[in-house]
């Protein structure tokens, strides 16, 4: 059964695709598209809290996916919507991955680095800024992505369009690590994206800018902030910040179909 969490984290992921440049709406399902890239991080869909799609409406959406040549794929909190992860299962959607989502309230936030020694956290301004974060977080999360002149501009677009990006400034001048935040919706934001490049582990960079994340939202009027965790080490880091266990998050993909 769906707790309030799961609700409102599902919701929140239904608002935040539709901020997508290139958004399709079918059956019960929403879709952003982010055009110039064919990213399965960046073009996915996720169902509408309890709806019920049919066999038409899921053919509707891959059909959307396709047409893009893209991998049809989606995200969501599986409780807010049993029946749609049923009816994926049945149309051939297997599993990526199962992730379970912490969230930290006001009540919960905790100053992990008090006193003010831990590394200093800025908001990226230049160019160059920008995109030694955007090399920073490609080489921290092992070259799942490259860096680029559109992940750099990606990361700027974010915090023009209502979102936070902050990064610690290595020794060297270039960045040590980072993470973004989303724009709040349905009373919520999504922090993701955290990383630290492996020369600068074990120094307080993730955590600091998990903290100073949390703490923007909360200054601007959310009433959470929820995010993902990679592995018990990072868990271990949030949970310094307040986050604690919400629910699950569901990750599923429809391969394309062999050649007859």
């Amino acid at each position: 059964m769906a707790t309030p969490l799961d609700e409102q984290v599902q919701n929140f992921a239904v608002a935040n695709l539709r901020r997508r440049p290139d958004v399709v709406m079918t059956g019960g399902f929403v879709a952003g598209f982010s055009p110039g890239t064919d990213s399965p991080y960046l073009n996915y869909a996720t169902p509408l809290p309890g709806t019920s799609p049919t066999r038409a409406d899921i053919a509707a959406l891959v059909g959307a996916f396709r047409v893009r040549g893209l991998l049809p794929r989606l995200e969501f909190a599986p409780e807010a919507a049993p029946a749609a992860a049923a009816a994926l299962r049945e149309a051939g959607f297997g599993t990526e991955a199962v992730h379970e989502y912490l969230v930290c309230t006001p009540d919960t936030y905790t100053d992990p680095l008090p006193g003010g020694d831990g590394p200093r956290v800025e908001t990226p301004a230049t160019d160059a800024e920008f995109q030694a974060l955007d090399a920073a977080l490609a080489e921290a999360f092992g070259g799942v992505f490259a860096a680029s002149a559109d992940g750099a501009a990606r990361l700027r677009r974010l915090g023009q369009d209502g979102g936070e990006v902050r990064f610690v400034r290595a020794g060297d001048g270039g960045c040590a690590g980072g993470a973004t935040c989303s724009p709040p919706a349905e009373d919520t934001a999504e922090l993701a994206g955290v990383g630290t490049r492996p020369a600068h582990r074990r120094r307080g960079v993730a955590a600091a800018v998990t903290a100073a994340l949390t703490e923007a939202m909360f200054a601007r009027g959310a009433g959470s902030v929820w995010l993902e965790y990679s592995g018990e080490s990072s868990r271990g880091t949030y949970a310094r910040v307040g986050y604690r266990p919400g629910g699950t998050r569901l990750y599923v993909s429809l391969p394309a179909a062999p050649p007859a």
